[in-house]
Parts: structure tokens; sequence; C-alpha cells
């Protein structure tokens, strides 16, 4: 059993439903992402999960971004692997739970959850299909050691940010085409004219992406 909070709509497909999977930013809940569930293709199963760590007053969180003197900003990088490994177990709980196609999931992230989705579909390529990565960046010391192209040669990635972002600068996102092109990983990398959220261009091309790709 998953030890992780979600909710969840159904899929008009009784059976190989293709799965997405919806991880929030830091300080969200699952109520965030999924506000525009109903706008995407009626076949998905989407499931949007709540992260494991509560914080106060309100939120949650994947892992611990901390603020001090020494450090400036940091983010706790053993507890992000073990969020990658919840939500890779999270995969496997609804592939043996709910009527959906094990060979069609989509992870959809927004910041500290596209962190975790870009980690996890990296980590586990043989889980993932496509990824849908907004406001986010690579984090490569939450990534394995190596990374073999012939096992993620089957990804597909979405990923955007806003080009004024003031939560997570745009240049730290502009370092992920190469590195995906480095791995021979097919990707689509946009940028759209707005800060930390999702524009609503940015939203319709999500989605006339996620079309072509489940």
């Amino acid at each position: 059993m998953t030890n992780l909070h979600y909710i969840k709509r159904p899929s008009t497909l009784k059976e190989n439903a293709p799965l997405l999977i919806m991880c929030h930013g830091y300080g969200s809940d699952e109520n965030d992402l999924f506000s525009f569930a109903s706008e995407l293709p009626e076949e998905l199963m989407i499931i949007s999960l709540r992260a494991p760590y509560a914080m106060q007053p309100y939120g949650n969180a994947w892992y611990a971004i901390n603020f001090d003197a020494e450090k400036g900003k940091w983010s706790d990088d053993e507890q992000a692997k073990q969020s990658v490994g919840f939500i890779s177990e999270f995969i496997d709980y609804a592939c043996k739970t709910y009527a959906v196609n094990s060979d069609s999931i989509t992870l959809l992230g927004f910041s500290q959850g596209t962190i975790l989705s870009y980690a996890v579909a990296l980590t586990y390529p043989e889980k993932i299909k496509n990824i849908v990565a907004l406001s986010g960046y690579i984090n490569e010391a939450i990534l394995p050691d190596s990374i073999e192209e012939k096992d993620v040669a089957h990804l597909n990635f979405f990923c955007s940010h806003g080009s004024v972002d003031q939560v997570i600068p745009v240049d730290w996102a502009r370092k992920t085409p190469a590195f995906l092109k480095a791995l021979d990983v097919s990707h689509v990398y946009k940028e759209y004219p707005v800060g930390h959220g999702v524009a609503p261009q940015n939203f319709y091309d999500l989605k006339d992406w996620l079309k072509q790709y489940i």
C-alpha cells in the first residue's frame, strides 16, 4: 500500500487507460494541479499526489528547502531521493490497483514536483513514458551516477519555464535541453513571458503535446 495521499479523476476507458500522475510544488497540495484535470484528455486517468512532508501552517513539500546565512538556500537532497522512491513505489501501486496501461505513464510536475519528475524518469525510466516538466530544472545531485542512453531512449519530455521566473531562475531551466540532447532523448523546451506559474498558452501547448504522446 502507498503512504502518499492522493485524489483521482477516472478515465473514460474501462481498461488500459493512460495514467497521468501530478506532483505539485513546494508548499502546495494535491488540489493545486488537479484544478486543471478537467481540461485534459478524457481517456487519461489522473492522479494528483500530496507530497509526504507537511509544512506549517499549511502546505506540503517533497523535500526540505532551508535558508540560512552560511549555505544560503539549499535543498535536502537525501529527502528528495526518498521522495523519488515514494513516487516510484506509488506508480507500482497505481498500476496494480487501477485499470491503467503500465506502458503509458506520464508524470506532470510543477516546480519542486518537476525536479522530482525528472529524477523519477531518469532513475526509473522503465516505469515512465512521458514527462511534463513545468517551471523546474534537473538536479543532477539526485540522479543516478550514470544514465544509459538505451534505457531512456523511449522517454518524451515537454519542458517549459517562465522567462521572468523569480523563484527558479530561467538559466537553470535552460540547461535542460543540452542535458536531454546528450542522452538523445526526445524533448521540447519552451519559455513564456511569465513568472513562476503556468501561462494559458503554456497550458494549451502542453495539452496539444500530451494528445500526441499518450
